[in-house]
């Protein structure tokens, strides 16, 4: 492991810190024990959320193990981003869960205008597109250095695959963004549920990259 790789970790460890079900005090009663477990689906989510970029920042270090100068301010870029976003991540996921659930569980985002819906799904928008990005130039800088690193024909085929991979959060990110500036008041809250178009991309281009290798 190089030191970045073990600075990251502990950036996204303290994430997944801050995402508890119950960051302000361990319930002394059932009546907030309860209350508290409402957040269990938001909770799961947003984890699985910061797992997807932790593991693409990992699986980057395992295979290049860079830490020039551009690696190091670029990973230092999804720090900041990540830590940034975990609030508006978990205030999306837990309204998502609660209006799913009839208001079972999850909490209600409390949205009081079209201005403040707007605003938060672009400020979501903006920080899931910068994650996507940032991953996605970490592997770009690998492969611009494929010649330092002795990178072979499957490595760059490798490289490549994961950076058109990367492209799909992006663009998906970026769709997610003029949608929630440009949709109208009924139907905003589409810039949110665009993001499960990627349960469907990414196998898709996995489909796509495996018949492509042959």
């Amino acid at each position: 492991m190089t030191r970045l790789e073990t600075f990251i970790d502990a950036a996204f460890a303290f994430c997944v810190t801050m995402m508890v079900i119950s960051v302000d005090q361990i319930p002394d009663n059932a009546d907030e024990l309860f209350a508290a477990f409402r957040n269990v689906p938001a909770f799961i989510i947003s984890i699985a959320v910061i797992g997807i970029f932790w593991r693409g920042h990992w699986l980057w270090s395992r295979r290049y193990g860079l830490e020039d100068g551009v690696s190091i301010f670029i990973s230092w870029c999804l720090i900041v981003t990540i830590l940034v976003c975990i609030y508006p991540l978990k205030i999306v996921s837990s309204g998502m869960w609660y209006f799913l659930s009839d208001g079972r569980v999850g909490q209600p985002i409390g949205l009081h205008t079209l201005a403040q819906a707007r605003e938060l799904f672009t400020l979501y928008a903006i920080g899931f597109a910068a994650l996507a990005l940032e991953i996605l130039l970490l592997n770009a800088r690998a492969l611009r250095l494929r010649n330092a690193l002795r990178l072979s024909t499957t490595e760059l085929l490798m490289t490549r695959s994961e950076i058109s991979r990367w492209s799909l959060p992006l663009l998906v990110g970026l769709t997610s963004l003029v949608l929630a500036l440009m949709l109208p008041a009924a139907y905003v809250f589409w810039s949110g549920w665009i993001y499960f178009s990627l349960a469907f991309l990414v196998p898709m281009h996995r489909r796509v990259e495996r018949w492509r290798r042959g």
